[in-house]
């Protein structure tokens, strides 16, 4: 089999995004506030983006920044959050992220990937979508589709999101970091599903090896 050419694969993809809504970690990273990134990545972890934009809208309207979020009562993020999966356990954690930036980081979000893995709660591919959405810094959040695609195209092959990042780190030209996560993600919810992914839409299945496919429309 021949290598994919990803720089062909990344252009053709943006070609056919504007078509879709992008994820709602992308339009909060548009007002270049990593606080907002952070805390709505933490919301959005098992829960769908029409669940997670407007709760993430709710709490930003009462805790514009980290210090407001912190001095919340937990109870009152609840309410603002719900109902987002786990709500109950994500109020604490984005308070005691809240109360750690604080008191450790001077209250600014930190804008590397070691530090932030720091805040409970934070995993790795939350803190990659910190740095390249929040900060503009390169980074490669791989999440279920960044894994999936990726493999199904044969352009890695792994077994885990983890070995996704490194395998990307090692192979992904560089040029691409920022943009790739956001492409794959919408391409993933839209097109290159899951189960029975729509390869007869697929602007780019002339450079894809279909690994795992069985089925698709």
């Amino acid at each position: 089999m021949k290598n994919v050419n990803i720089s062909k694969v990344v252009k053709k993809i943006q070609k056919e995004i504007p078509k879709f809504n992008m994820p709602v970690i992308s339009d909060i990273g548009l007002r270049k506030d990593p606080y907002r990134v952070l805390i709505s990545c933490i919301l959005s972890l098992r829960t769908k983006d029409e669940t997670t934009a407007p709760a993430s809208n709710r709490l930003f309207k009462e805790a514009q920044d980290v210090n407001k979020l912190a001095g919340m009562e937990i109870s009152k993020i609840e309410k603002l959050i719900y109902p987002v999966g786990f709500y109950k356990t994500k109020a604490r954690r984005i308070k005691d992220i809240a109360n750690t930036i604080i008191t450790q980081y001077d209250g600014k979000v930190p804008d590397e990937i070691d530090e932030l893995l720091k805040l409970k709660g934070v995993g790795r591919k939350t803190a990659n979508i910190v740095v390249t959405i929040g900060f503009k810094k390169p980074g490669i959040a791989v999440d279920t589709h960044v894994h999936r695609i990726s493999n199904r195209l044969g352009y890695v092959v792994t077994k885990t999101p983890d070995r996704t990042e490194t395998a990307l780190r090692e192979k992904l030209p560089q040029k691409h970091w920022l943009e790739y996560t956001e492409l794959l993600v919408t391409w993933g919810q839209n097109i290159c599903r899951p189960i029975s992914p729509w390869c007869s839409k697929c602007v780019v299945r002339s450079y894809c090896k279909r690994i795992g496919v069985k089925t698709c429309r």
